[in-house]
């Protein structure tokens, strides 16, 4: 079979005006960027049409090196109920360089389920990351202008909450010292970046239902506390409009397609391991509204991605979701049933059934918040028939619908039985969700509301320094605040080295980020780091232009 690369550009792609003809987006709303993409400049949101529309969330099992698929399920599902004849609209959220140049090498699909044009998608898009983090290192330094010129003044800004961002993996900046060598270059201070997915602007422009709503959230951004002890907040620096500014484009959602021509909206890219794991809300809504069925997915698997898209993004958007899909390999299963990488595509039915364990419980986790489940299994060529039919036994035992996705191998075609099944299950859709915990709890109880309910352990262990950010948190009034879980994306537990899956363990929370703006509070667990690093082998060495041409994304 062809490479991912030599796929994508082998397709034909329709420009990006027919594209959005056949999504039914008007031309005035279309703000083309190329021959083949565009932003959709969406002012308002007819709820009717939303509220009609059947919201679809990809999630997956616990990841591991197997990796199971997940975007080329959603690309796929798309593409399958296109072939199904269904309006359909595929949203997703736009790659990071961190990763692609890091793990990854790109996070657009894979085979003939793909989403294009993929160098542009994989690389600078439309500019989205780089304006948040420009907005955001405004915005950093701007504060620390402030306090530059008002040092020692009783509303001069004591402690700086806020740190820079970068789209690049980087350890080297994880923890900093700046402004060094004499007081012209401003204070002294211990500080680091977050990689821009991490960054609360991201989130906030993520959360935001239009330009107002991000320019309100913004003015929220708590930046640090005075001297005298008082929140000190964007609107309080006075710089709310500039920063809007840099962000007024960001935020509109942008339009692609996929190698067989469904609509696809990628926008927004938050971490939901480090962040809320979710494409943008304006997406999200644009989608529904222009399409009878929406295929969107949350980062990693559903103890983490999932749990933010329905605790947080949906419960702030008032959205409800129709079904889930989980997506699995044979593979991938085996390896969490204890299986070597060397024997994981060998018929091995024993570690397939300890690796069900794992299945199992992402089931349940979904089951909490009332949602209807489709296993997918993403097939291979090299899997066992008579493991893909004992999956197909196993879920109908244990209240799971079941379908075998081809489509890396076959594109839509190979999809049709997964959309069909997702068809048939939207046709009696779940009930209402039941969220993980009240906004009215107070944070460590809704924080052991998630350990207990969603990772299955005994609660958490809060350090003396997030006690101390919980304290103050209860004394800004902001203990209604959803949480946002930052932990490792391997394990249910705070250690990739333990599944959890056993229980009988707790969840260490070292720090907490307070995110006013965006609207939720960050617990930092184990030792996560809001940074990441690069591997020892980087994808970055793969990647090149050959003949004008980019090579080794895929």
């Amino acid at each position: 079979m062809k490479s991912d690369y030599e796929i994508a550009n082998e397709n034909i792609m329709l420009p990006i005006t027919s594209v959005a003809t056949e999504m039914g987006i008007p031309n005035d709303m279309l703000v083309p960027y190329g021959h083949y993409k565009a932003k959709i400049k969406i002012t308002e949101f007819d709820n009717q049409k939303i509220a009609k529309s059947k919201l679809i969330l990809v999630t997956a099992i616990t990841p591991n090196k197997a990796g199971v698929g997940k975007t080329t399920t959603s690309v796929g599902l798309a593409d399958g109920l296109h072939k199904l004849n269904k309006k359909v609209v595929l949203a997703l959220r736009e790659p990071s360089l961190g990763p692609c140049f890091g793990m990854k090498g790109g996070a657009a699909g894979g085979g003939f389920s793909q989403v294009v044009p993929m160098e542009d998608i994989n690389l600078h898009f439309t500019g989205d990351f780089h304006a948040i983090t420009a907005a955001n290192n405004t915005l950093s330094s701007l504060i620390d202008n402030f306090r530059f010129f008002n040092r020692g003044k009783p509303d001069g800004v004591k402690t700086v909450l806020m740190k820079r961002c970068l789209d690049v993996n980087d350890r080297s900046l994880r923890n900093i010292v700046t402004a060094l060598h004499g007081p012209n270059n401003g204070i002294t201070t211990e500080t680091g970046f977050v990689i821009t997915s991490a960054s609360e602007l991201m989130a906030v422009l993520c959360l935001s239902e239009n330009l107002e709503d991000l320019r309100n959230r913004i003015d929220n951004m708590l930046l640090g506390f005075t001297f005298a002890g008082d929140p000190f907040t964007t609107k309080d620096l006075g710089v709310t409009g500039a920063i809007t500014a840099l962000l007024k484009d960001a935020i509109l959602p942008n339009l692609v397609q996929t190698l067989e021509h469904t609509p696809a909206l990628i926008h927004g890219g938050p971490f939901a391991n480090i962040a809320h794991g979710c494409n943008s809300l304006m997406a999200t809504k644009t989608a529904m509204q222009f399409g009878d069925y929406v295929v969107t997915e949350a980062g990693f698997a559903s103890d983490l991605g999932a749990e933010k898209f329905f605790n947080i993004k949906c419960r702030k958007a008032g959205l409800q979701p129709t079904m889930s899909v989980l997506v699995a390999t044979l593979q991938a299963l085996k390896l969490n049933g204890g299986s070597t990488e060397a024997e994981m595509k060998l018929p091995d039915m024993v570690k397939l059934k300890e690796g069900l364990r794992n299945l199992q419980k992402h089931i349940s986790i979904l089951k909490t918040f009332g949602q209807k489940v489709l296993v997918v299994i993403n097939r291979f060529g090299f899997d066992d028939a008579k493991e893909l039919e004992f999956m197909r036994e196993w879920c109908g035992q244990n209240d799971a619908a079941f379908a075998i996705n081809d489509a890396f191998s076959l594109g839509g075609d190979g999809a049709v039985e997964m959309a069909q099944a997702v068809v048939d299950i939207c046709e009696n859709p779940s009930a209402p969700l039941q969220f993980t915990y009240n906004l009215e709890d107070d944070i460590e109880t809704k924080l052991n509301k998630i350990v207990q309910k969603i990772y299955g352990g005994t609660g958490v262990v809060l350090y003396k320094k997030a006690k101390d950010i919980i304290a103050k948190i209860e004394n800004l009034g902001l203990g209604h605040l959803p949480v946002c879980m930052a932990k490792t994306q391997y394990s249910f537990t705070d250690n990739l080295a333990t599944s959890g899956l056993d229980g009988g363990f707790s969840i260490d929370v070292e720090d907490i980020v307070i995110n006013k703006g965006a609207g939720f509070i960050v617990a930092v667990c184990g030792e996560m780091m809001r940074m990441p690093g690069l591997p020892k082998n980087p994808q970055a060495k793969n990647i090149d232009v050959v003949d004008g041409k980019i090579i080794g994304l895929s």
